[in-house]
């Protein structure tokens, strides 16, 4: 099984507490999703992230196909730090690290590394490199695009 890792950093204009009020809030997911995966939540949010929190949702994120997927919150590090982890959907693995980090008065530094692998062994592999880096990619610079204009507006 290949495992990949996606790294990317980003700074914004906002405080610790404010990033973290966004980011730990998962109600604003569905707001940092590219329309384009028909992002639906279907389980019921409560206003901040907990470890052991599941949530159920379903995307498509491959030719318009529906996919049921459930994450778990599986680490929380107010607010520096929190874990999700798939239990269901389209990947054999992934682990998701957001982390926080103040760099000065006025603004914050972003990590995500993202750990995951894809199902079917070789097959697996060329569709990851055919597709999916490609499309992780955008998701994650839309999501970099759309946390600026919103988080930014905090300050």
């Amino acid at each position: 099984m290949a495992i990949y890792t996606l790294n990317r950093t980003q700074i914004i204009n906002t405080n610790l507490q404010r990033c973290w009020a966004f980011f730990s809030d998962p109600r604003n997911l569905k707001r940092i999703t590219p329309p384009a995966l028909d992002f639906k939540v279907l389980s019921d949010l409560p206003t901040e992230i907990y470890p052991g929190m599941m949530i159920e949702y379903r995307v498509r994120p491959l030719l318009g196909i529906p996919a049921t997927w459930l994450t778990e919150i599986t680490h929380v590090d107010a607010p520096g730090s929190f874990v999700d982890e798939q239990r269901v959907g389209p990947y054999r693995l992934w682990h998701h690290e957001h982390t926080f980090r103040q760099i000065d008065e006025q603004r914050v530094e972003i990590g995500d590394k993202v750990h995951y692998a894809l199902p079917f062994g070789v097959i697996g592999s060329a569709v990851h490199a055919l597709f999916v880096r490609g499309e992780l990619e955008k998701i994650f610079a839309y999501r970099e695009k759309v946390v600026a204009q919103i988080v930014d507006g905090f300050s």
